[in-house]
């Protein structure tokens, strides 16, 4: 009953009222930044490489591997095989367009977030909820927003991951579905809650140093496979194209279209719009608040142009036929093993164990600053040790309830924080805008963008940009 109640809500949200929220913010930001995501992406590349000027603060490149450490994770791999067998080949179409789309509502909630970042012992911080509170001074609706980030991140999503990390273990011998699923959770919510508690320092720094490479072998391994199988290719551009534009399959069941699941798990896997990576984007050191936004689309580019495809390639050039008994780690096991034999299904373990993982922190991270919002002020050292506690527990027993629950869950409450957040970033966009006016047209002088608030007649009080 509760599943139905929860397909129910979806369908409600992802059939029509996201969609539309969605595509039309990121494209009337699109057109209102003069296509910025395509325009500027040299630019993008170079603001990664900003140092902060005094080389203690948070750099754009860390604020980057903050955010996308939570973007690149299971989604990209369990949450594609998903959308391909469920929706089809159309809905790599979909993630494609929701990512491009996408990337200006990211650029503009990350500018926003950069505006309006607050001053705080250990450096910058500040996010949706911040921009909530000092421009539209409403802090009712930013606490509510708050409540479903912790939900989203720390509930959600962490749950989906460890079930999704475990998942990747069911094509072995020894994987018993009544009891291996709750022992790999207890094994990485174990993981996590030692290195959360402070002992692992060394864990999520040598993982901080794999995920890069893994995420560098993950691409190239798809190219080999695309490459070994080039001759599907142009039938495989079709099939993504006429499925993608089978309007009348599409319309005769479409909660269940290729729309749907391209755009829930683009979502899901970008976040896109959806007000968890300005609070990473905020922390940054930067001299301009575009210069975080232009990074922000990067990461959007990076998690779905680059490792979603990655991914969908890998499974569409396989030869493999995608369908709902092979939903999720199944397909893609199968699909590499057809190419690459047994290594096919251990590469992916490794690629999942790492993804998650990183995702797993990466979330923590989030719901931290949630807390901190909420609390006023950075929570004590023992309030964190029970929400890590609790934390450790979510994980442990979502690695063993039904992937449509959590995928269920997991939906509803991001798209919670995106009917909030994208709104919001439509009435402040302009500000996000004139700074983009401001920062183009210093470029243009030759001179290294600097921001300051007056610039754009910006009538708020901010901790930063102010002579």
């Amino acid at each position: 009953m509760l599943e139905n109640i929860i397909n129910t809500v979806n369908d409600a949200l992802y059939g029509y009222i996201l969609i539309i929220a969605l595509v039309l913010g990121g494209l009337y930001f699109t057109v209102r930044s003069r296509f910025a995501q395509f325009r500027l992406l040299g630019a993008q590349l170079r603001a990664v490489s900003e140092k902060p000027k005094d080389g203690k603060g948070v750099s754009s490149f860390q604020a980057l591997m903050v955010s996308t450490a939570s973007r690149v994770g299971t989604g990209n791999i369990i949450g594609v095989s998903t959308a391909i067998c469920l929706g089809g080949f159309g809905s790599v179409f979909w993630m494609w367009v929701i990512a491009l789309v996408g990337a200006a509502s990211a650029f503009v909630e990350s500018t926003l977030a950069q505006i309006y970042k607050k001053k705080g012992k250990d450096g910058c911080y500040g996010g949706p909820a911040y921009y909530i509170e000092a421009a539209l001074k409403c802090k009712p609706l930013a606490i509510i927003f708050v409540v479903c980030l912790i939900l989203t991140y720390g509930v959600g999503f962490n749950m989906l991951a460890s079930y999704n990390l475990q998942s990747t273990f069911s094509g072995y011998s020894f994987y018993n579905t009544k009891i291996t699923p709750w022992i790999i959770g207890g094994v990485i919510a174990l993981i996590v809650g030692f290195c959360l508690m402070g002992g692992g320092k060394r864990i999520i720094k040598v993982t901080s140093l794999l995920v890069p490479v893994m995420g560098i072998a993950y691409v190239l391994i798809a190219l080999v496979i695309v490459v070994l199988n080039i001759t599907a290719l142009p039938s495989i551009f079709s099939r993504i194209f006429t499925e993608a534009f089978d309007f009348a399959a599409i319309f005769g069941g479409f909660s269940g279209s290729c729309i749907i699941y391209g755009v829930k798990r683009g979502l899901f896997s970008n976040e896109a719009g959806v007000g968890s990576a300005p609070n990473a984007s905020a922390s940054a050191e930067v001299s301009h608040p575009v210069q975080q936004g232009l990074v922000q689309m990067l990461s959007v580019f990076i998690d779905t142009i680059l490792i979603c495809s990655a991914t969908a390639f890998m499974c569409m050039a396989s030869g493999v036929e995608p369908t709902a008994e092979l939903s999720g780690a199944p397909f893609i096991q199968a699909a590499l093993s057809t190419t690459l034999g047994t290594f096919g299904p251990i590469f992916i373990t490794v690629a999942m164990v790492l993804f998650a993982f990183t995702t797993l922190i990466g979330n923590l991270y989030y719901v931290e600053q949630g807390f901190a919002y909420l609390l006023g002020r950075v929570p004590s050292k023992m309030f964190l040790r029970v929400i890590y506690v609790i934390a450790s527990l979510l994980i442990f027993v979502g690695a063993g309830l039904s992937a449509d629950l959590l995928w269920g869950v997991s939906d509803i409450m991001m798209g919670a924080m995106t009917l909030i957040n994208i709104p919001v970033i439509v009435i402040l966009g302009k500000y996000a805008m004139r700074a983009l006016h401001d920062y183009d047209r210093q470029r243009k002088k030759r001179k290294i963008p600097v921001f300051y608030a007056k610039n754009i007649g910006l009538p708020h009080k901010t901790d930063y940009w102010n002579e």
